[in-house]
């Protein structure tokens, strides 16, 4: 893709040009920006700061089409251009929701970033015309983004200048990791069964196939490496003998949930910067009692987020029953365990605002996000007729979280 003719926005001139993967020096200035921005909300509260290991791509490369862009100013280090500027983008075909079975083709916009010097120039509106226009010559249909709901320049960034209307409101539950592992059930009367990648798609289409935003290749994320497994929970009879997903579909029990597990850890790392003195010694206080006490007491304790820390997501979490938030907080449990025995340090899940098994999902609200998604229709689609424009439907229970681009 070539560049986009300079423009001079009071400012350096800057160009919007396509990433080079091979280009030493386009990973290390990335790097550099991503270093220099933070993620969330500013204004004295708590900012995340991403480390991406060494791959600019590592947050859209599993996602059937994907593209970045940077963009340059003039007058950078020994005169040359620096990249200020950049933003990633990927097209995949999802459910609309609804119950409706009908798919459109979307984009996802993320990764957006300015450098700090050069922000409020118009950088960022261009950043997000240009790859909209890649998104058209893919055949998208709609474009969404997430952002932090109390990022108040991003969100008018999106909504006032760029187009896009307020659409869901999930919720990210991030649930730290402990020196223990966790009962799943505490009156082991739910069973985990793991289920095989086909056995999990099979159950995926069949029982979560129409929830909005579900990815139509979602044979390609359960089988992509990064995904550890997908787990049932059932009432514990239901499991004794497990009779396979063909038994389950056929006569599924009254209450169950299903999950899966994204390895976070291994794409990228998170740090959280600007916590107050009293946290920090608040959170080494439940480590040094953990130490101390366990494995008796087995302290809730909180793990050092304070340096570069690695994160495990659940996703596809669905069910159906009266006790299906029981089922999925022993699906919560599970992965915990799963992420202890790896390293990282927390887990984190994306639920939608009217989720009914949210109440089962552990966590900490100091560690919890509200996202907003805004969306944006680039083209006619989603059933002209009777369901007419996407962005206007009002939102379902469930939302589906991709996790190749959380």
């Amino acid at each position: 893709m070539a560049a986009v003719a300079p423009e001079d926005d009071g400012g350096a001139p800057v160009a919007v040009r396509k990433f080079d993967a091979h280009s030493e020096r386009d990973r290390a200035a990335v790097e550099r920006l991503e270093r220099a921005c933070e993620v969330g909300p500013s204004g004295g509260k708590l900012c995340l700061f991403t480390d991406l290991l060494g791959d600019p791509l590592c947050r859209v490369r599993h996602s059937p089409a994907y593209l970045m862009l940077v963009a340059e100013a003039a007058g950078g280090p020994l005169g040359g251009a620096e990249v200020v500027g950049v933003v990633r983008g990927c097209v995949k075909t999802v459910a609309c929701g609804r119950g409706s079975n009908i798919f459109s083709k979307v984009a996802y916009l993320l990764g957006l970033r300015v450098s700090p010097g050069h922000r409020r120039r118009g950088i960022g509106r261009r950043l997000v015309e240009r790859m909209e226009e890649w998104f058209r010559q893919m055949g998208a249909e709609y474009a969404y983004v997430a952002t932090d709901r109390d990022n108040e320049p991003s969100v008018r960034l999106f909504t006032e200048r760029c187009g896009y209307a307020k659409f869901r409101t999930p919720s990210v539950l991030v649930h730290p990791v402990f020196r223990h592992d966790l009962a799943p059930s505490r009156s082991r009367r739910i069973a985990v069964v793991e289920l095989a990648p086909r056995d999990a798609e099979r159950l995926y289409r069949e029982r979560l196939g129409d929830v909005e935003f579900f990815p139509r290749d979602i044979d390609a994320v359960l089988s992509n490496a990064l995904s550890l497994g997908t787990f049932l929970a059932v009432p514990d009879g239901a499991a004794r003998p497990w009779r396979g997903v063909d038994a389950f579909l056929a006569a599924p029990p009254e209450s169950w949930a299903v999950a899966s597990v994204w390895n976070c850890k291994d794409a990228f790392r998170l740090e959280v910067r600007g916590a107050p003195r009293l946290w920090r010694a608040a959170a080494r206080a439940t480590r040094a009692a953990d130490r101390a006490l366990s494995p008796w007491l087995r302290v809730p304790s909180v793990p050092n987020l304070f340096e570069p820390f690695g994160m495990h997501f659940l996703y596809g979490l669905g069910g159906a029953g009266p006790a299906a938030p029981r089922m999925a907080r022993a699906l919560c449990r599970h992965a915990h365990n799963l992420a202890r025995a790896a390293g990282a340090r927390v887990v984190a899940t994306e639920v939608g605002a009217c989720d009914p098994l949210r109440a089962g999902v552990p966590h900490w609200p100091r560690l919890r996000a509200e996202d907003l998604w805004c969306i944006k229709r680039l083209a006619d689609g989603y059933g002209d007729g009777a369901l007419g424009d996407w962005t206007k439907a009002p939102p379902g229970a469930s939302i589906f979280v991709d996790p190749r681009e959380f």
